[in-house]
C-alpha cells in the first residue's frame, strides 16, 4: 500500500475508473443500473433492497465511505431512527459531492450496532425514501461496535457516475 494511501481521512471519497473510452461520451442511458430480482429468490424489495445490480461497462465508479449519523457538528442524536435519517442525509450529501443522484447507487452496505428485528421497519422506510423504486444491492452487517462512541449506524456506498 502507498504512503498516500496510509493516511486518507476517514470520510474519504475514493474514485475508480474502469475501462471509460476516452475516444466517446458514454450515452446517459449506456450508464443506468441494472436491478436484477431473479423470480426463483425471495423477492428483497419489500425490504428496501435488490438481488443484484449490474454496473454498465466503461462506467466511472466512486466508493462513499461510511457515512453515520453525525450532524454538521459532528454530534449524534441517542436515538437509532434519528442517526439512521441523517446518515441518509449524509449519504445524499456525498452523492451530491459527486453530482450523482440516488438511482446511480449499485450497492449499500449497513452496519447495525446491537441489530435486531425491530430496527429493520426504520431501515427499510429509510431505504425506500431515499431510493424508491432504484433498490441497490444492499448486505446488513450487526456489530458490536463502530468507529466513534454512541454511533449506532453507518452506511457505505458504491455508485456510477454520468
Amino acid at each position: 500500500m502507498s504512503r498516500a494511501l496510509k493516511h486518507l481521512p476517514i470520510g474519504a471519497l475514493i474514485i475508480m475508473t474502469l475501462g471509460v473510452p476516452t475516444a466517446t461520451a458514454a450515452n446517459e442511458n449506456d450508464l443506468k443500473l441494472t436491478i436484477v430480482n431473479p423470480p426463483n429468490l425471495f423477492d428483497p424489495t419489500p425490504n428496501g433492497y435488490s438481488t443484484a445490480v449490474i454496473v454498465p461497462g466503461g462506467a466511472k465508479v466512486a466508493y462513499i465511505s461510511g457515512q453515520g449519523g453525525q450532524d454538521s457538528t459532528g454530534g449524534l442524536s441517542p436515538d437509532f431512527a434519528v442517526q439512521v435519517k441523517q446518515a441518509y442525509a449524509n449519504l445524499r450529501a456525498a452523492l451530491n459531492g459527486l453530482g450523482a443522484k440516488p438511482d446511480q447507487v449499485a450497492k449499500l452496505t449497513v452496519f447495525v450496532v446491537d441489530h435486531d428485528m425491530s430496527k429493520l421497519g426504520v431501515l427499510t422506510e429509510s431505504v425506500k425514501e431515499m431510493f424508491g423504486e432504484a433498490l441497490p444491492a444492499q448486505t446488513l452487517v450487526p456489530v458490536p461496535k463502530l468507529a466513534v462512541d454512541g454511533m449506532l449506524f453507518e452506511v457505505e456506498a458504491v455508485t456510477v457516475l454520468d
